[in-house]
Parts: C-alpha cells; structure tokens; sequence
C-alpha cells in the first residue's frame, strides 16, 4: 500500500544542495528523504546511497534528471557567450570559449542504470521527462517504486502510461527547475493545488510540491487531494543541507522569479543580478549552466554574490533555520 511507503512529508531532491546528512535527518525524524543525482556520477551516486543506509534503516528516494538529449547548436551558445562578456569583464575574467554539457540526461546513461540496478533504492524519481522503456522496465523488476513530476495533466497521463507509481505535481511556485517535459512548449504554470486537483482523476497517489512551508499549506494541499507533499525550500536552511552561506542569508529576502538565464530551462530563483538578465537568446540547457557557474565562480571570485543559482520557492522568507527533523515534525499535517 501506498501509505506504507512514505511519510506525508517528503524532502524534496535538490541538486547541489540535498546532502546524505539530511535525507537521513528527514528520515529519522519520520520523513522520506531524497538525494539528487542530476549533477553526479554513477560511481558519486552510488557512495551517497551507501552513506544514507549507514545513517538509516528506513527508505530513501533518489532522484534523476530524464531531459532529452541536448541538441548544440553552436551559433546560439556562441551568441549568449556573447551577452555574458561584457559581465565576465566586470569581474576581470574571460568567459569559457566554448560550452560543454556539464550535465548527462539518465536516458542512455548505462553506468547509472547499472548503480541503481545494483543498489536498488526504494524509490527512483525522475525530472524533466521521462527514462527510456528498457530503463522503466529495468527498474521496476528490480523492485524500485517510480516516481516522476508533471506540471500538466499531459505530463502526468504520459507517467500514468508509463507505469509509473507516483506523479508529483510540481505547482509554478516551486523552487528550482521547472520539471516541465518540454521547455520551450506551452505551460499553464498552474499552482500546487489546482494541479493536484487535475492530476487526481488520472487514478495516481498525487504528491504536492510548491512553496508548502507549514502545516497549514500541507494540510490544504492534502485537502485538494495529495497523499503527501514535498518540501525542498523548508529545508534550505536546516544545518545537514549544503546551502551555501550567501544563498542561506538571500532567502529571507524572499522575492523570486522564474528564469533561464542560470541554466537555459526554466527554474525559479530567488531574485538577484542573474535573474535580471535578459534570456530570451539564451543557450540550451545544460550548457548555459556550464557558462553560468563560470560567471558565478568570477564573481565570487571577487566578492559578488549576485549571481549564484539560489534556487528558491515564493515561500522562501519564511524558511526557518532549524534542524531538518524539526521542519518535519513542523509541517506534518
């Protein structure tokens, strides 16, 4: 059964900021915790699975980036090289004379198919899109429940006919990347609870995701029909996350916008001098976030913070800084 599975609250998996520290903290506290393995290795992966089972007996979800293969286009990437110069020169730099996809999509990646074959987690979820069958198929005789976000009804009848276990529906005022299949087709940019009401009917446990800060927000996303929600901007500040210092001190700011500018798909960010820039010319993801940690790094490198991906939902001011079991037993309904 479903309610055998998982906690009402979920962590949600956040690229370079989820830890094993604290998918194990949520765990223990009664939670589900989740690792984000869009920007690591098969052989990285693999380590952080081990690490949480050696903090914890209970189950874990990981979590994988399924977009379809970047397609170069080499005039594009040298054009927002191009708009980015003049920011680089600022901070006495260079931008990168080419782009690289830093970020391998899972579909065709055999290495991690193999890690997860081998591990077998609990649960297997996926952004951006869906894994190839063989993939699916793999994965369900290894036991792993599936799990995938969807922003649309579309989106969620494609992982209802997948066979997949779970939707998340991911509401337009989440933090972080958009999970949209497709991101440069149409968006209704529904929020959680009008989303969990459309996923609903297709016959799926519905999860909520999208600026749920507290026991109320859980409980009215509940109310609408999710069997539980997910959390990642309640956790940004809990000490087992690896939130950087800057990105911790912006969130009580709280203003947000959605952009591609960071990383060439839409992601939701909190506001700040990447966010100003214009992306309408923008390379493709994930080649304007190879550029785009570039730029940040120079920055940093002299004593600008502007233009971190501080990734963040409409939620973010009220972020509290505790220990991750605390936001558990905070926001469970």
């Amino acid at each position: 059964m479903f309610d055998d599975v998982i906690h009402p609250v979920v962590q949600a998996p956040m690229a370079g900021t989820s830890t094993p520290e604290l998918a194990v903290a949520v765990c223990n506290a009664g939670g589900l915790g989740f690792l984000a393995f869009g920007a690591l290795d098969a052989a990285s992966a693999g380590r952080a699975i081990r690490a949480v089972r050696q903090g914890t007996d209970r189950m874990f979800g990981v979590n994988l980036f399924c977009h379809a293969p970047a397609v170069r286009d080499p005039s594009r990437e040298a054009g927002w090289i191009d708009v980015l110069r003049p920011v680089f020169t600022r901070f006495g730099a260079e931008p990168p004379a080419a782009l690289s996809e830093i970020y391998p999509s899972f579909r065709g990646n055999d290495a991690m198919l193999a890690m997860l074959l081998a591990e077998r987690p609990a649960i297997v979820g996926c952004h951006f899109g869906l894994p190839e069958p063989g993939q699916i198929a793999a994965l369900k005789a290894a036991g792993c429940r599936l799990w995938a976000t969807a922003t649309s009804v579309a989106e969620g009848q494609a992982i209802h006919d997948a066979g997949f276990d779970v939707i998340v529906a991911q509401g337009w005022e989440a933090g972080g990347h958009r999970g949209i299949f497709d991101p440069d087709g149409p968006d209704a940019r529904l929020d959680h609870a009008a989303l969990v009401r459309a996923l609903v009917p297709l016959g799926l446990p519905v999860v909520a995701a999208g600026a749920i800060m507290d026991r109320a927000a859980a409980r009215a996303a509940m109310a609408a029909g999710a069997v539980a929600v997910q959390c990642g901007t309640a956790f940004l500040r809990a000490p087992e996350s690896a939130t950087p210092p800057a990105h911790r001190a912006a969130l009580s700011g709280g203003r947000t916008a959605m952009t591609r500018a960071i990383s060439g798909r839409p992601a939701r960010c909190l506001v700040n001098d990447f966010t100003a820039i214009d992306d309408r010319d923008v390379a493709g993801y994930p080649m304007a976030y190879d550029i785009g940690k570039a730029l940040n790094a120079a920055a940093k490198a002299r004593g600008n913070d502007g233009y971190g991906a501080f990734w963040a939902g409409t939620g973010a001011a009220a972020s509290v800084a505790r220990p991750a079991a605390e936001t558990v037993l905070a926001i469970s309904p």
